[in-house]
């Protein structure tokens, strides 16, 4: 059945339908989100809750003339179906598909690359610099959520703006969430402006007044925020808009972010005034489809699900990596008073819900500000506990100054636990956890592990809290071998590796870490039916390496190869090859792992076998080099 949607040119058309038809283009545009999510997943709350915004947006600006900047990204479905992206719409997030993040590669109207939070107002203040410096005339905007405004790289920016005095508009679209709940003096603030009942009434009455005309004249609306102002200044004691006032901003709202007409008035008042204008819109995350509106955390980002139900398709059965280092830290919580939990935002994603439950004194949600969450951690240690900082590795990149600076400088007991290292799958290159394994074994004093099994992950877990010096764990998304777990918990030699699958007289020596040793130990298998016999070892720590088992082995054999799903330029293959020469041993070494490059975004089995991270495509590639 034809719709609106595919009748109209995108965007341009948008900027001559009237509210009842940008009303009916929302909904088209929502249902369509619903359709191709509940097939592949994805950030279906966050990006429900900014539809009307997108189409706003879009209605009253000239993209790609204007510039719109998505901080994260994980909002902007909408923008992406608007910006003549209807027909792939349907290929989001999957191998050579679209997206799931702004991507300026894929096309003009993704004005910036995005995914990680709080970038957005830093990247709108540098374009609105080029504008001037180039002496030209379009408009500049940045979406941001409230959650991205825990970051400090935002305020940062915020802090910039008085100075520049450039033309800029920010459009805070404060749902009262980032991943998790929002925590934090900035989240509280904002809520009680949002939440007050005589402020909220006030200001439902001055949008009526303002939707009873087709196009409010500036006087009226000049008088009406003046009205606003001195109201909203009786009845609620924290200020947003003096405080973005005294930084230098000129301060619309709160509005009604699903009022498509009141957004686009706002947008004009705010587009004619000198200097940075911040629009403060109130959306709800999951907008629209009842599943993500009443469980909007869970559908932040979600796999396949069933439309009608919203019950999540092909759920994962079994233990995976993250819930077995949350139990085990509750575990070890419970025995040691000492244990600490940290999060930046991420308590349902990093597994920390049943420590947070058990020990609410000693959980910390920190919002979305990785740094402060290292340097927090450096304080605890250094006090006398043993904080755990449970971070994606791809966020983590974030605070690699506060790791080298506060931690490592220091030799503070920080653990480190890392998931979804590795590659994460549809998320893409913003997500893939690929680079860890290079950037923490680069730095003194950093102890790095990883497991090869969800049991080992346990005891590695264990055995961190142990030592007296900074310690990193990285595990991949979702499930592992599906180990057994044992029962006591070990503490495991520091340094020291394992062989996993023997050859008395190999001719291949594998050396594996982590998530790719089960695939090496089924290769090796793939090699001995082949003739040619092959030992793995499973190194389990990347640094300290154990130089004993390795050279032991390797003087036994006539090549070598490493696997490892990480970056193979100063990764885990770079730490043996520097093993070798420093010790003088001449034989031959092929590294597995990934390329210098941005890996894609599609299924993780996919790319896996892109990539040659398989069983089989480990044994083709050992084949096809040494014999």
């Amino acid at each position: 059945m034809s719709t609106l949607l595919d009748k109209i040119k995108l965007p341009e058309t948008l900027r001559e339908l009237s509210g009842k038809q940008l009303d009916q283009v929302a909904s088209e545009v929502r249902a369509r989100i619903i359709e191709t999510t509940a097939r592949t997943g994805g950030h279906v709350a966050p990006s429900l809750g900014a539809v009307e915004l997108a189409v706003a947006l879009h209605a009253s600006f000239e993209s790609p003339r204007d510039k719109i900047i998505w901080d994260v990204g994980h909002q902007a479905y909408a923008h992406k179906i608007l910006t003549g992206r209807l027909d792939r719409f349907s290929t989001l997030r999957t191998m050579n598909g679209l997206s799931g993040f702004p991507k300026p590669a894929e096309s003009p109207h993704d004005a910036f690359a995005v995914g990680h939070a709080s970038t957005s107002i830093s990247a709108a203040l540098g374009m609105a610099k080029v504008r001037e410096l180039n002496k030209e005339n379009y408009a500049i905007v940045a979406v941001i959520g409230d959650g991205s405004m825990s970051g400090g790289l935002a305020w940062e920016g915020v802090n910039n703006i008085d100075g520049m005095k450039s033309n800029l508009i920010i459009i805070l679209n404060d749902n009262e969430m980032s991943i998790s709940k929002n925590v934090g003096a900035y989240a509280a603030y904002l809520t009680k402006v949002s939440t007050s009942d005589l402020y909220i009434d006030l200001r439902n009455r001055i949008e009526r007044v303002v939707k009873r005309i087709p196009k409010v004249g500036v006087p009226l609306f000049e008088a009406a925020k003046k009205l606003k102002d001195r109201t909203k200044h009786i009845v609620v004691s924290f200020k947003v808009d003096v405080m973005f006032e005294e930084l230098g901003f000129k301060y619309f709202g709160p509005i009604d972010g699903h009022n498509i007409p009141l957004i686009m008035s706002t947008l004009h008042h705010a587009r004619e005034i000198e200097g940075p204008v911040l629009v403060h819109v109130i959306t709800k995350k999951g907008k629209g489809y009842p599943p993500a509106e009443k469980d909007p955390s869970r559908f932040h980002g979600t796999g396949p699900f069933n439309i009608k139900t919203g019950a999540a398709l092909n759920g994962q059965k079994g233990l995976t990596y993250t819930k077995v280092f949350g139990q085990t830290l509750a575990r070890i919580g419970e025995r040691n008073d000492k244990v600490i939990g940290i999060t930046a935002a991420m308590i349902d994603g990093t597994g920390l819900e049943e420590f947070a439950t058990k020990f609410p004194r000693r959980f910390f949600d920190v919002g979305i500000a990785e740094e402060h969450a290292v340097t927090f951690a450096a304080g605890l240690a250094i006090s006398g506990y043993r904080p755990v900082a449970a971070i994606y590795s791809t966020f983590l990149q974030r605070a690699y100054d506060q790791i080298v600076h506060d931690v490592c400088l220091q030799n503070l007991p920080v653990t480190f636990c890392l998931d979804r290292a590795g590659i994460v799958g549809e998320d893409g290159p913003t997500h893939h956890g690929v680079f860890d394994l290079a950037f923490l074994r680069s730095i003194p004093n950093m102890t790095v592990m990883a497991p090869k099994d969800e049991n080992e992950l346990q005891h590695m877990l264990n055995t961190a809290l142990k030592i007296n010096g900074p310690v990193s764990i990285r595990y991949p998304r979702g499930k592992g071998p599906g180990a057994e777990l044992d029962a006591e918990l070990k503490e495991l030699e520091v340094g020291k590796g394992e062989v996993v699958f023997d050859s008395p007289e190999p001719r291949i020596l594998i050396v594996a870490i982590g998530s790719m040793v089960q695939p090496s130990v089924e290769a090796a298998k793939l090699l001995e039916q082949a003739g040619v016999a092959a030992t793995v070892i499973n190194a389990r720590f990347a640094k300290p390496l154990d130089k004993e088992l390795i050279l032991e082995q390797a003087k036994k054999a006539k090549q070598v190869v490493t696997v490892e799903e990480g970056v193979l330029d100063g990764g885990f293959g770079s730490a043996l090859l520097e093993l070798l020469a420093e010790t003088g041993l001449n034989i031959p070494v092929q590294r597995i792992g990934l390329p210098d490059k941005f890996v894609e975004q599609g299924k993780i089995a996919e790319l896996h076998d892109s990539y040659g991270l398989t069983a089989k495509k480990i044994y083709q590639t050992v084949k096809s080099r040494f014999f």
